[in-house]
């Protein structure tokens, strides 16, 4: 997995991503990290979860975090994040 990850909900795709390429049950990784199956399923719709069942989860998944500078987005980044400036036209023109 090499994916940037800016939002919570890009490391929310990112997790559901590698456990189902992974093959991986929901509830064995819960148990595994000790953690209720609920923590997973928010983690993976981007919604907060604890650092420390982010870090019990990323285990139980064999996964880990690498810390790098950001650097500036791609227009792809800010178009994800803040939406196409054509979609601002299309309201401004309704």
């Amino acid at each position: 997995m090499k994916d940037i990850i800016r939002l919570p909900s890009d490391l929310g795709r990112a997790v559901m991503q590698e456990r189902k390429a992974s093959k991986m049950k929901a509830t064995d990784i819960a148990l595994r990290a000790g953690r209720a199956r609920d923590v997973l399923y928010r983690l993976e719709q981007g919604e907060d979860v604890t650092v420390s069942s982010l870090m019990a989860i990323l285990g139980a998944m064999g996964l880990t975090i690498r810390i790098e500078r950001a650097g500036m987005p791609s227009l792809e980044d800010v178009q994800r994040r803040f939406g196409s400036a054509d979609e601002d036209d299309d309201a401004a023109a309704s």
